[in-house]
C-alpha cells in the first residue's frame, strides 16, 4: 500500500518521496479517488453556475461561440451591406440557447461523478490538462447532446437568419469551407455548448488543485495540499 501511495503522491506532482516526508501520509487511493470526485463535483456546480445565467457564454471570450468557418467572413460582409441586426440577433440566440441548455445538464454530470471508479479518478489524477473535459465528454456528450438539442432548437428557432445559416452551411460543406457538423445550426451550437462547459469544469477543478486551502474542504486540502 505504502508504494501505491508513493505512485500516487508521484503522479499528483509530488515526486517519488518516503511516506514518512509525504505531506499527505495518511491519504490512501480511497481519499484521492474521493478528493478528485469532490474537486469535479464543484467544479461542475461552479461550471453550470458560471455559463448557466445571461451572459454567461455571451460576455465569455473562452466559450463565447461564433459563426464556424467562412460563414464568420460572410457575416461581415452582411453587416456591411446593412444586415448588422439580424447576424449581431442569431449570435445572441446562439449564446442565449447554450445559457438556457447549460442547466439541464447538471443531473448527468453529478451522476457521472458519483458513479466515477477508483480507476477513473487515477487517470484524472495522472492525465493531461485534457484528462477531465476527456472524462466527463466520453461519459456524458452522448445524453447531454440528446437534452440540449431540443433546448437549443427552441431558442434559435424564432431568429430570422437560423434556417438560412443551415441552407448556407449545407452548402458550404460541399465546397470544404464548413465541417459537416457544423452545417446545422442547432447541432453546432449544442457541441459548442457542451465544449465550453467541459473546459469551464476543467478550469474549476484546475483551481482547487492549485489552491485547495480555498475550498474550505478538509479532503480536498488532505489530497491536493502537499
Amino acid at each position: 500500500m505504502q508504494r501505491r501511495q508513493m505512485m500516487i503522491w508521484a503522479a499528483m506532482g509530488g515526486g517519488m518521496l518516503a511516506p514518512s516526508a509525504m505531506t499527505w501520509a495518511a491519504a490512501t487511493e480511497s481519499d484521492a479517488a474521493s478528493g478528485i470526485r469532490l474537486a469535479l463535483e464543484r467544479g461542475a456546480e461552479a461550471a453550470i453556475a458560471t455559463l448557466g445565467k445571461t451572459d454567461g457564454f455571451m460576455g465569455n471570450p473562452a466559450v463565447k461561440i461564433e459563426l464556424p468557418g467562412y460563414l464568420k467572413d460572410g457575416a461581415k460582409l452582411l453587416k456591411m451591406t446593412g444586415q448588422s441586426k439580424q447576424v449581431d440577433d442569431l449570435l445572441l440566440a446562439m449564446n442565449r440557447a447554450a445559457e438556457a441548455a447549460v442547466p439541464a445538464a447538471r443531473p448527468l454530470l453529478l451522476n457521472a461523478v458519483k458513479s466515477m471508479s477508483v480507476e477513473d479518478a487515477l487517470q484524472i489524477v495522472k492525465g493531461d490538462d485534457d484528462s477531465v473535459t476527456r472524462f466527463f465528454a466520453g461519459k456524458t456528450r452522448e445524453p447531454l447532446t440528446a437534452q440540449f438539442l431540443p433546448i437549443v432548437t427552441h431558442a434559435t428557432e424564432k431568429v430570422a437568419l437560423a434556417d438560412k445559416y443551415n441552407a448556407v452551411a449545407g452548402k458550404g460543406v460541399g465546397f470544404g469551407l464548413v465541417k459537416s457538423e457544423d452545417a446545422n445550426i442547432q447541432q453546432y451550437v449544442t457541441k459548442r455548448a457542451l465544449d465550453g462547459l467541459f473546459l469551464m469544469i476543467a478550469e474549476e477543478e484546475r483551481k482547487i488543485r492549485k489552491d485547495p486551502l480555498a475550498s474550505g474542504s478538509a479532503l480536498l486540502k488532505k489530497v491536493f495540499g502537499g
